[in-house]
């Protein structure tokens, strides 16, 4: 009989990562822990929000995503206003449009969250505050990762081909 371990991560031990090239308001710490995990099918991701940041832009994708506050509270913003979120609520939201979200923390104290969604590549994102459209094709070559104003977007399917 073959015995394996399911690698395992404390949720309550986690070293958060920052990007120092996030502006400010929208500084918070992640870990990303399919990896550590052994994941292939669902990214899982635990974000640490300080008081007054954004986690990101307000924006929607053609996966669906879940959130689970873990600690402290957001507040969320989807198509249909804003609401607080305590600490245990969980959201799933749909697909397109109907599932765009932001989340921000307003409070004095860190909040945590943890969020989930497929890890299928190609991956689109669509950010309507900005008029942008992200594309993430997967593999190393970031060359070929776009993020792009809609409206600049809208060409020929044939243009440049001929």
């Amino acid at each position: 009989m073959v015995r394996s371990e399911a690698a395992t991560v404390n949720l309550f031990g986690l070293e958060f990562e920052y990007d120092a090239s996030d502006p400010d308001g929208w500084r918070c710490g992640a870990v990303r822990l399919a990896g550590p995990l052994g994941g292939k099918e669902i990214n899982v991701n635990v974000f640490e929000m300080p008081a007054g940041q954004n986690l990101c832009p307000y924006h929607y994708e053609y996966v669906e995503e879940w959130l689970i506050v873990l600690e402290g509270s957001v507040r969320l913003r989807a198509p249909d206003g804003e609401r607080d979120l305590p600490r245990g609520e969980v959201v799933c939201f749909p697909v397109g449009p109907a599932g765009a979200h932001k989340l921000t923390n307003p409070g004095t104290e860190t909040a945590r969250v943890m969020m989930f969604s497929s890890s299928r590549e190609p991956a689109v994102a669509v950010y309507p505050d900005g008029d942008k459209i992200g594309v993430w094709p997967g593999g190393d070559v970031k060359e070929d990762r776009i993020m792009a104003r809609r409206s600049d977007s809208h060409l020929d399917y044939w243009d440049g081909e001929l």
